[in-house]
């Protein structure tokens, strides 16, 4: 758990990529295992479980079942509960592979397509893997040893691991994977570099190794250094250590959406003055800002001050920031209205916006005092996963693909209670009159974001429908409802 109880680490999961530049992937037929996929789908993720007491790890496939071997070196995949068979060490190598040894055999596991076992004695080519990770690639980035996120510092110009909670857009890094190696950047587009410089270019010193040390990541730098917190401020660049210790281990936790709203008087919701919340404010400060966080079970919505506490209904239909844990008066129902947004409390009633600027879930039906504009602040930058795969160009059209294992970086532009797409080459997103999600368009087309679950957006055209998968892998702007194949990660 995170120093602040906003967020959990998230799993480490990964694909493995061996020599041939093929997936290691888990069948369901039979259990059975290769070295055949392509691209990272399902079959193809790993999640690393870690045990508590040595550096032992377990790998567990998408089925939920454990990689082992035998003494024989035949490899396995259909434990269901770890077991002395399951028990490998990882051995990075110089290039920033990893090498899978048996812990009990001290056998090295490789091969190539059907042929894998765990009987090399040396490690050679075929028993490295490059780690390519699973996560959506946007995150707070937390620093072990100091217990504080990394943020923009715009008068610095670099990284400070020097934030008590991930709070604003300047908290959001990006992970960018290129040959086999990350980049890390900044919420305005910056790589970092190994100096700590932030740059426009990508270049070989903004290029890291990751390595995993007792379930944590640490960034190797092509100097064969590690990235760590340096100085008063935590400034992140590449120390003297060629081995990771506390101080280069980082933890990456999910980056939830945050937002700001503004009320029908045209003030922003705001709690300056305490725990009450009035919409009285002409800016957005951190005090501004409220934290979504989407329950898994009943799809509600609580928001989170950055001072830790929740909203909350309370008697007489008021509403307070004084909340320290989740529970149901904390929990609202979201009701999306194209540019605009009605939030429904506890007691089945609307919040509106009183005269004096007070929010207060007292009216019985819709009208402009319970209307909010809400506005995400913290996706200056956007990247899409859908349920089977990342969003990014084709290869060869002017279209998106949605089942890939590598993803493009877009901007998101709001506009009065909606959202524009510009791609890298300063065109738009527009949907078709044939369905299909464009991205050459010379004018901005609205889109309307609607977050109604945990971890995931619905996405609306202009035309009023959402945008989907379909079969082949094209991303459409046709879907009638919310479902599996129009709800994103972001």
């Amino acid at each position: 758990m995170s120093t602040n109880g906003i967020s959990m680490a998230l799993k480490l999961q990964f694909g493995l990529i061996n020599y041939e530049n093929r997936y290691l992937t888990a069948e369901a037929f039979g259990f059975k295992v290769n070295a055949s996929g392509t691209s990272m789908k399902k079959k193809q993720i790993w999640t690393l479980e870690q045990d508590q007491d040595s550096q032992v790890v377990f790998l567990r496939s998408h089925l939920g079942r454990y990689l082992a071997t035998d003494k024989d070196g035949k490899v396995s995949c259909e434990e269901e509960v770890p077991n002395a068979s399951c028990r490998f060490l990882l051995v990075t190598q110089s290039n920033g592979r990893w090498a899978l040894q048996s812990e009990p055999y001290l056998r090295y596991f490789g091969g190539s397509a059907e042929y894998l076992s765990c009987f090399a004695q040396t490690i050679g080519g075929s028993e490295m893997w490059a780690m390519h990770l699973a996560l959506h690639p946007q995150a707070n980035l937390l620093s072990v040893s100091r217990k504080r996120y990394a943020r923009l510092s715009t008068t610095d110009d670099q990284l400070c691991m020097d934030s008590n909670i991930p709070w604003g857009v300047d908290s959001l890094i990006t992970l960018v994977y290129l040959d086999e190696k990350y980049s890390l950047k900044a919420c305005d587009n910056r790589f970092l570099s190994n100096d700590g410089k932030l740059v426009m270019e990508h270049r070989h010193n903004t290029s890291f190794t990751l390595e995993i040390k007792s379930g944590k990541l640490a960034f190797k730098d092509c100097e064969g250094k590690f990235l760590s917190p340096m100085g008063p401020a935590g400034t992140l660049k590449s120390g003297r250590c060629s081995r990771p210790g506390k101080d280069e281990l980082f933890d990456l936790e999910e980056s939830h959406p945050q937002v700001v709203f503004l009320a029908a008087n045209k003030r922003y919701v705001s709690i300056r003055q305490g725990v009450s919340i009035l919409a009285n404010q002409d800016d957005e400060t951190d005090m501004e800002t409220f934290q979504m966080e989407i329950d898994k079970e009943t799809k509600k919505c609580m928001f989170r001050t950055n001072g830790g506490n929740y909203w909350t209904l309370v008697t007489h239909g008021g509403i307070l920031s004084s909340a320290t844990e989740a529970e149901e008066n904390t929990m609202f129902d979201i009701e999306w209205l194209g540019r605009r947004i009605a939030l429904r409390a506890n007691n089945g009633k609307y919040v509106c916006t009183k005269k004096n600027g007070q929010l207060a879930a007292v009216s019985d039906s819709l009208g402009e005092d319970e209307q909010f504009m809400l506005k995400l602040i913290n996706r200056p930058i956007l990247v899409l996963r859908g349920e089977n795969g990342f969003v990014c160009h084709h290869k060869t059209a002017n279209t998106l693909d949605c089942s890939r294992s590598v993803y493009d970086i877009f901007s998101l532009l709001f506009s009065d209670g909606a959202y524009q797409i510009k791609s890298g080459n300063e065109k738009f997103w527009y949907v078709s009159s044939s369905g299909l999600v464009c991205t050459d368009g010379d004018k901005p087309e609205d889109f309307f974001f609607e977050f109604v679950e945990y971890g995931r957006v619905g996405i609306k055209g202009q035309n009023g429908k959402y945008l989907r998968g379909d079969q082949g892998g094209t991303l459409m702007g046709d879907g009638l409802s919310v479902d599996a194949s129009s709800l994103w990660e972001h």
